[in-house]
């Protein structure tokens, strides 16, 4: 599992880092609100441990800016404020738990593991994604926009499922390679150009608002275009 934290406290981002490294997760940190919210607009995590005071951007902000893309990442919040409107604000801003500090590592842990199972039970329930007018029933492994069918291929519509959990983020092309076709190593090919290409030409094509952009320099996003 991936994580990112967001602390600017030296002290407790090593500890927490050191902890969860040792619990088999990969970790990312970022040390300002900053660079902790691009680190979360452009990598794919299973858990986001923030900071609730944070220089650069306050942890209650990079939150909403998430929540607003679309991304439902679980987020614990980590704050020395620890009354119950603090709490209260940090949770209704869009954090799914809320640990003051100081804390016990176990039961952070704990609570992660809790969060990401969570959201995982929760992503196999859902049967039907939709973006704008872009829909894809994960049952019946259709495809429409409009309302109109669109026949795509099983490797496209693998492609399509992820841009589509992911809407309204940066996908990068590492992050493809590792989800939508299981590589772990960048195979020196044009494969994601291609099926980039084939899947904007059924989606897009046809229809007045284009949805699948090209982030120059970063990756793909799929989103709705004002």
């Amino acid at each position: 599992m991936k994580a990112l934290v967001i602390e600017d406290d030296q002290d407790v981002a090593n500890y927490l880092v050191k902890g969860l490294k040792e619990s088999d997760f990969v970790v990312d940190h970022a040390a300002d609100g900053k660079d902790g919210m691009m680190m979360a607009a452009s990598e794919d995590y299973d858990i986001m441990i923030v900071d609730r005071m944070l220089p650069g951007m306050d942890g209650l902000s990079i939150i909403k800016t998430v929540r607003a893309t679309g991304n439902q990442v679980p987020v614990l919040i980590l704050s020395a404020l620890g009354d119950v409107d603090d709490r209260v604000e940090g949770l209704r801003g869009g954090g799914d738990d809320y640990l003051t500090k100081p804390f016990s590592f176990t039961e952070l842990l704990a609570r992660i593991e809790s969060l990401v199972r969570r959201n995982r039970q929760s992503a196999e329930t859902e049967t039907v994604l939709k973006v704008a007018d872009l829909e894809m029933d994960l049952l019946a492994r259709t495809v429409k926009r409009a309302g109109h069918n669109i026949d795509v291929q099983p490797r496209e519509f693998r492609l399509l499922e992820y841009l589509m959990r992911n809407a309204g983020q940066v996908v990068t092309r590492t992050m493809l390679l590792e989800k939508v076709w299981d590589y772990h190593f960048d195979p020196q090919t044009n494969v994601i150009d291609v099926h980039i290409s084939r899947l904007r030409a059924k989606i897009d094509k046809e229809f007045d608002t284009p949805l699948l952009q090209t982030i120059r320099g970063a990756g793909y996003m799929l989103r709705e275009t004002a």
